[in-house]
């Protein structure tokens, strides 16, 4: 038996109980959870704007240690630490052969079970979904042996939960996605946990000005310490206005969209100038469609983008995102500000619609 915080319906908090987990199959592994962040992704879910199968365990941006492995898995041995990575990619699809591999299509088509069709989570006859495959929300979560991420120098569980969603996201955004330049001029929609890595990005590639949007002035007093040069609060002046302002009028170079909704979504287009990079990494709610000037995006030579979880490999990334954390070249203690039980889980998701700065953790 294992204590989980299971969704049964959308638009109710999550009932932490007992469920039972059965042992890993051939190429799983049983993790025990170390960390789990409180990130807006599950929120989608668990507010209805995205739909997923019910009832599930949430929970993705995760690190733990492996506690068993079943047979076959070869990657990883019991007492190693490891992040999760929410695409357990198969390596043998068109995306993952393409380079492609955090748009996994085996990963997508199995959805919240497990590669074979299955579940490991239930209570009684009830099957309960593992989301993201690694469905961290809990003490113990057995995965597929390909959502697992070993590092080598072991380190504290919230910063590598972090490393397994919210700093490749954001940091990959910017390095891989859009390819900021030295010396130009970035914009970022949304401070929250990504949005801060975003900007983390920014600094990390030497842009010249990097300018944080949000409604709250805490979160944009907060973004300063992570490398924004500049803020605008949207709740008080028009953001493309003051935007291109602070641009000389030009707009910006680079923009990202870090909130996720059409409204964010059209400005970080129109806050963007000439040749500049428009990266959407914010998924807004299910259905939602953001009005575009399709004469501007031809004239001023626009590129938009889509990024998903920093268009980057994950095995490939998350042990350089470690050893850049190590080397000082990642502000990631200063991201987690607040630690939880898995009993107050709802509590942390309340803090985090009530616009708390930084991120909150579950620690196990």
């Amino acid at each position: 038996m294992v204590k989980a915080a299971v969704l049964y319906e959308t638009k109710s908090p999550l009932v932490v109980e007992e469920l039972e987990l059965d042992d890993p199959k051939a190429g799983e592994v049983l993790v025990k959870i170390g960390a789990a962040g409180i990130c807006r992704s599950d929120r989608h879910f668990m507010h209805g704007d995205a739909p997923i199968g019910l009832p599930v365990v949430l929970g993705h941006e995760g690190a733990g240690t492996i506690e068993k492995v079943g047979p076959g898995v070869t990657s990883v041995r019991p007492g190693q630490q490891v992040i999760l990575t929410f695409v357990a990619s198969c390596g043998r699809c068109k995306s993952c052969l393409t380079g492609a591999s955090n748009l996994c299509d085996t990963h997508a088509a199995a959805g919240s079970f497990m590669f074979d069709g299955t579940t490991r989570l239930h209570k009684g006859d009830t099957r309960i979904l593992h989301f993201g495959k690694t469905a961290c929300f809990a003490e113990y979560s057995v995965m597929p042996e390909a959502a697992v991420v070993p590092i080598d120098t072991p380190i504290g569980m919230d910063i590598a939960a972090l490393i397994g969603c919210c700093v490749p996201t954001g940091v990959g955004a910017v390095t891989t996605s859009a390819q900021v330049t030295p010396g130009s001029t970035v914009a970022v929609i949304g401070c929250g946990g990504v949005g801060l890595n975003v900007i983390m990005g920014a600094a990390l590639v030497n842009a010249g000005k990097i300018i944080a949007v949000d409604i709250r002035e805490s979160q944009l007093e907060f973004a300063m310490k992570f490398g924004a040069t500049h803020t605008v609060n949207a709740s008080d002046q028009d953001p493309v206005a003051r935007v291109r302002e602070l641009t000389g009028g030009k707009g910006a170079d680079f923009t990202f969209e870090v909130f996720g909704s059409a409204d964010t979504t059209k400005a970080a287009y129109d806050m963007a100038g000439k040749r500049s990079t428009v990266t959407i990494v914010g998924i807004a709610p299910w259905g939602a469609e953001a009005g575009i000037n399709a004469v501007d995006i031809v004239r001023n030579e626009k590129t938009m983008r889509g990024t998903y979880y920093g268009s980057t490999p994950a095995r490939v990334e998350m042990p350089k995102l470690v050893d850049m954390y190590l080397a000082g070249k990642l502000n990631l203690d200063d991201l987690v500000v607040r630690q939880y039980s898995l009993d107050d889980i709802n509590v942390a998701y309340d803090d985090m619609d009530k616009g708390e700065v930084g991120r909150g953790v579950i620690m196990f």
